[in-house]
């Protein structure tokens, strides 16, 4: 099949790979400008620019797809198809209907759950079990259109965003490929817009640990913002990123025998000197790695030996 491809990060770069080992012409790749990136914020190209610059496939880079000098491009290219994955730019009505199969989606959840910008972080924070890809049919709404094929994965109890990521992007990029491998059988499943829920954009506002919530819910949120943002919290009004917690089992293990009143949530509990453990609004969590400002990350037991944090101290302030 001539296909028009549009991606930027490494989700999308992986589904670029596959297509064009599986011996589909890749007319035209789409993708974001160039970023500043890095401590030198220097112009950077994205994954799916790299890849398809080491295959020598042509690459378009327009700020919009609204304008009549991209859709030229684009109707040039003549594609079959359209495969769009984590492209990051709306695709107008005028873009949707050039492609002669439409334009098809490689989504990271199981729609119509989690819709949306960051399904993968979204699906963990809410404690999912199982997550997957759905293979779409695109059309102007977000993340509405049909779908064509569905692949089911577990979310596993120590997944980071990132281990979820890498995962999905293999699953994707089979899938896309199989999608195409049988187009003659497609059969289009329309979404059940009852079931759907928004994967709304992070910030780095989000990623900061509320220690008046569940210690499951901090654990999980550790592991959603893990590689990005990072989760973090203020200790001493400095912020101190959070890259691996444990929720502990029995807390209540912890409390000397004097002390019979409640811990506050943030409160470093009485722990040896290899454990950092905080209390929550429910339970309390063990610090495992963490990453101090302007340092590197580090086990909890490398910072404790250079700082006292006693019990009855506070992070979150």
């Amino acid at each position: 099949m001539r296909i028009v491809f549009a991606g930027t990060p490494p989700f999308a770069a992986a589904a670029l790979n596959a297509l064009a080992d599986a011996g589909h012409e890749i007319v035209l790749v789409l993708t974001q400008p160039d970023r500043p990136a890095g401590r030198g914020m220097k112009l950077t190209p994205s994954a799916v620019k790299q890849a398809a610059l080491a295959r020598g496939l042509p690459v378009f880079q327009p700020a919009s797809l609204k304008t009549p000098e991209a859709q030229a491009a684009l109707r040039a290219a003549d594609a079959d198809v359209m495969v769009v994955a984590a492209y990051g730019l709306i695709l107008p009505q005028a873009v949707l209907d050039l492609p002669r199969f439409g334009c098809l989606n490689i989504h990271a959840s199981l729609l119509p759950r989690w819709r949306g910008a960051a399904p993968i972080q979204r699906a963990i924070l809410a404690g999912d079990t199982e997550t997957g890809i759905t293979i779409m049919q695109m059309d102007a709404g977000l993340d509405t259109g049909a779908m064509l094929a569905k692949t089911v994965l577990p979310i596993r109890d120590n997944d980071t965003a990132g281990s979820l990521h890498e995962v999905l992007a293999e699953a994707g990029a089979r899938a896309i490929v199989a999608a195409l491998a049988n187009c003659a059988a497609w059969a289009p499943q329309a979404q059940d817009n009852a079931l759907a829920t928004y994967a709304a954009k992070l910030s780095k506002e989000d990623a900061k640990l509320d220690w008046s919530r569940p210690a499951l819910e901090l654990e999980r949120a550790v592991r959603a913002f893990n590689p990005v943002p990072g989760a973090w919290t203020l200790l001493d009004g400095v912020p101190l990123k959070v890259w691996s917690a444990q929720v502990v089992a029995d807390a209540g293990a912890l409390r000397p025998a004097a002390h019979t009143g409640s811990y506050a949530p943030g409160e470093v509990l009485p722990a040896d000197g290899e454990r950092l453990v905080i209390a929550c609004g429910d339970g309390a969590l063990n610090i495992r790695e963490l990453q101090p400002a302007g340092s590197k990350r580090m086990p909890a037991a490398a910072f404790l030996a250079g700082r006292v944090l006693t019990p009855g101290s506070r992070v979150g302030c």
